[in-house]
């Protein structure tokens, strides 16, 4: 991949595109503004599409098969999506322009052959090629080997032991299902059926992909030559005793378990948004349905199924199926920049569409519904919002701040409770280090990355930069009128002042990457009273100006999660990150600096004719390393926030 500006520093960019302060934004943030409240629904919200690599349309290719419930112009359709993403060696990548990833690529070559496509066709062949180069399908991560072991294409020795009886064992113990992330129980829990009762697929048409084995699957020994640390092999010497032990228990310890399992994951079935509100989750919860005897007209069942396919996004020729979606975030978002672009225009029909948005949220809030963030906060008040249209388990700390943000904004007794319940819930799911996790407190039990099944590294929800910025973006904003939070704030700035890197940025969560971590705890720190002359924001701010490129622009890439040392840059800048950081500069009050002119600049000639901007590239994580998303409407709402901001700041002075 090709990374530029490398070599530049603040003191030694040159400034090649605007000398002087661009001409007035006005124009350009009305069209996008414009565009923007199109995109509207009837009921107040918008949603973007969320895009995520190949995985996910394979996966429901795979489902598909394993149900032998195969819509074949479904399925023609989604084989045309992933067809048109193969990268130039014949591998699917993570993300638009990424490296191949071997798991991607097992997947999709196995989906595309169930859909039909010859094992001799040129696209094939050459994926097929890489990846016996990789060292074959036993290389496979974790998932995709469990997904090979339903097939009968591996033997379920080839993956690790995952009892149901996990359901069993008791809080102080080293694993509990509490210990792990939302997603990583939700997915699991229902997984850990199908893996004891080793469910096998239907495969229907018994497609079978033993060529892309070196070694004769059922010969292979090698499956977890992956496990390095010395925890690591000592928990598999663990797995393989406890493989030993399986046939000795009690089958009544068995059947108490799986009743459990089955009751914790139909509790949270989730209605039409599904278990958890992901597709994996889904999915599992659909098949171990399925294998437990609920009958396909069982209303339950029949709404699971539903719930996965309002994921896909269907078009004339092609088809996808999304992870998740985003309607709280993308409004909470969208309602921001036009907060920011009205706060001088005051046009009635954007703040008839903001208030719509507002109330629409507010319909959305979580108050006493059960959730499992309670087990580490059983006394708190609920008050969150979730990422998704309906997912009352699970609220989401970060979407909960920027809506309450928006609310706070908009200037108006009619959200003071609202604001009021989910500032105390914000402050009240402080971790003990003073930072915020996504969904859960004090999810930072870090040995468990270690065990085999969590080859992905994800398996936690600890405190990270960019989340618990923006709680404090609330808490500091909401300080000015109820300082009782103080405490709370100065906990979570000293957090991130030990977070901050050693170039002085901060790491990307949620966002890619270190722009967007840089960004989030900016504004944070300003909405918390730290001054634009404190160390750390100035540090960043070098940092920041540093990374911007000829174009005056910035972009980056998610290879900086795999390389750190290339962190802010990219081959070509984005409109996403040259958002980021002109408003990160202007919250370090850089409002006459060259960079911030150059960066506007760049948005106002990227602009297109329909007030958006186009960025290709994937611009968040699911997963760092693992899993890449893109959300469609970033590309939409952050530049014109910036523009407005940048306009706004300007005429305040």
């Amino acid at each position: 991949m090709l990374i530029e500006n490398s070599s530049l520093s603040g003191a030694d960019f040159e400034h090649t595109v605007a000398a002087s302060a661009p001409a007035n934004p006005d124009a350009a943030i009305a069209l996008a503004k414009s565009g923007l409240l199109g995109l509207q629904n009837p009921a107040g919200y918008w949603v973007f599409e969320l895009e995520a690599d190949c995985t996910i349309p394979a996966e429901y290719i795979l489902m598909m098969h394993f149900m032998a419930e195969i819509d074949t112009t479904l399925e023609a359709k989604i084989a045309n999506f992933l067809r048109s993403q193969v990268g130039s060696d014949g591998s699917y990548p993570l993300y638009k322009g990424g490296p191949g990833d071997l798991s991607c690529t097992i997947k999709t070559y196995y989906a595309l052959k169930m859909a039909g496509d010859s094992m001799d066709a040129a696209h094939m062949v050459k994926a097929r090629e890489w990846i016996l180069m990789q060292g074959g399908a036993a290389k496979a991560n974790v998932f995709t080997r469990i997904m090979l072991a339903m097939f009968e294409q591996i033997p379920w020795r080839g993956v690790p032991f995952i009892p149901v009886e996990i359901m069993l064992l008791p809080k102080w113990f080293p694993f509990h299902i509490d210990k792990v992330s939302y997603w990583s129980r939700t997915v699991m829990v229902p997984l850990s059926i199908l893996c004891t009762y080793q469910v096998k697929a239907r495969n229907p048409r018994s497609i079978a992909i033993a060529e892309l084995f070196l070694t004769p699957a059922d010969q292979e020994v090698h499956y977890f030559s992956h496990v390095k640390t010395p925890l690591g092999k000592a928990i598999l010497v663990l797995d393989r005793l406890g493989r030993l032990l399986e046939p000795l228990l009690p089958g009544y310890i068995r059947r108490k378990a799986t009743a459990k399992a089955t009751d914790w994951f139909m509790a949270r079935l989730n209605g039409y948004d599904g278990l958890g509100a992901i597709f994996t989750a889904m999915v599992n919860a659909y098949e171990a349905m399925d294998y437990l005897g609920i009958p396909p007209d069982n209303a339950q069942r029949q709404i699971a199924r539903a719930a996965i396919d309002k994921l896909l996004v269907v078009k004339d020729d092609t088809a996808y199926c999304q992870p998740c979606v985003s309607p709280i975030w993308d409004t909470g978002l969208a309602v921001l920049a036009l907060q920011e672009a009205d706060s001088q225009e005051h046009d009635p029909q954007s703040l008839q569409a903001t208030q719509s948005a507002l109330r629409w949220l507010a319909s959305k809030q979580l108050s006493d519904e059960p959730g499992d963030w309670r087990v580490q906060r059983p006394n708190l008040a609920g008050g969150g919002w979730a990422f998704q249209f309906g997912n009352s388990y699970y609220p989401d700390v970060d979407d909960t701040a920027v809506v309450a943000y928006a609310m706070l904004q908009a200037d108006t007794p009619v959200f003071a409770e609202n604001i009021l319940r989910a500032a105390n819930w914000i402050a009240g799911m402080q971790s003990h280090n003073g930072g915020y996790g996504a969904f859960d407190a004090d999810n930072d039990h870090y040995y468990l990355n270690q065990i085999p099944f969590a080859d992905h590294g994800a398996l936690l929800d600890p405190p990270t930069a960019d989340v618990s910025a923006r709680c404090i973006m609330l808490l500091g904003k909401l300080d000015e009128q109820q300082p009782q939070h103080r405490a709370v704030i100065d906990r979570c700035v000293a957090y991130l002042r030990a977070e901050q890197e050693a170039d002085g940025s901060w790491f990307g969560r949620w966002g890619t990457n270190y722009i967007y971590g840089t960004w989030s705890v900016l504004l944070g720190f300003a909405a918390a009273g730290i001054a634009a002359d404190d160390t750390s924001v100035r540090r960043a701010a070098i940092w920041l100006k540093s990374k911007q490129r000829a174009d005056g622009g910035w972009g980056e890439g998610n290879i900086g999660y795999h390389d750190p040392r290339i962190r802010g840059e990219f081959e070509c800048s984005t409109a996403f990150h040259t958002a980021l950081a002109v408003m990160a500069l202007l919250a370090a009050k850089e409002y006459d600096c060259p960079e911030v002119a150059d960066g506007v600049d760049y948005l106002l000639r990227n602009q297109q004719a329909d007030g958006f901007w186009r960025d290709e590239c994937f611009n968040a994580p699911g997963f760092p390393k693992f899993f890449y998303l893109k959300y469609h409407g970033y590309d939409k709402f952050f530049p014109l926030w910036a523009l407005a901001r940048y306009r706004n700041a300007r005429a305040d002075r």
